[in-house]
């Protein structure tokens, strides 16, 4: 949905550093928040920031890439802005955690913390990061904040 300036430039900006690093490596694609996922559940979703490998990208066929792909991605970030329900985004890093995603940042610029969603594992939270590392699944993506 439509943000603010500052929210909107802060998505790009996150969008711009995982494409730089996904040109480099050639590991996958990279998506922006106008498009549209659909989930195994059913679900239609839209991070704000997704990034799919490759080989899981390339199996679908070029109908399901034209359209709503139905696929969860392996990577995602949403990035609250100042009008956006904490607990709402919760829930959504959790349906994607339950889709299959691999790994999720949910960045909170208004308390200056990132909550990271790993597979299969519980929450971690970290209070003003500097950096956040892509770990085995984007290998030697960094993100400063």
């Amino acid at each position: 949905s439509p943000v603010g300036g500052d929210s909107g430039n802060r998505e790009a900006e996150l969008i711009i550093d995982l494409g730089i690093w996904n040109r480099q490596t050639k590991l996958g694609f990279t998506f922006s928040s106008s498009t549209v996922f659909k989930l195994p559940n059913g679900a239609n979703r839209s991070p704000d920031v997704a990034w799919i490998k490759r080989e899981r990208w390339e199996a679908l066929t070029p109908e399901q890439r034209r359209k709503f792909p139905p696929i969860a991605p392996d990577f995602v970030i949403e990035l609250r802005s100042a009008t956006d329900d904490l607990e709402m985004l919760r829930e959504k890093m959790q349906e994607y955690m339950d889709a299959g995603v691999n790994l999720g940042w949910l960045i909170n610029p208004q308390q200056q913390q990132v909550e990271i969603y790993r597979l299969k594992k519980d929450v971690e939270v970290r209070n003003l990061p500097t950096e956040l590392s892509g770990e085995n699944l984007l290998p030697g993506f960094r993100l400063n904040l």
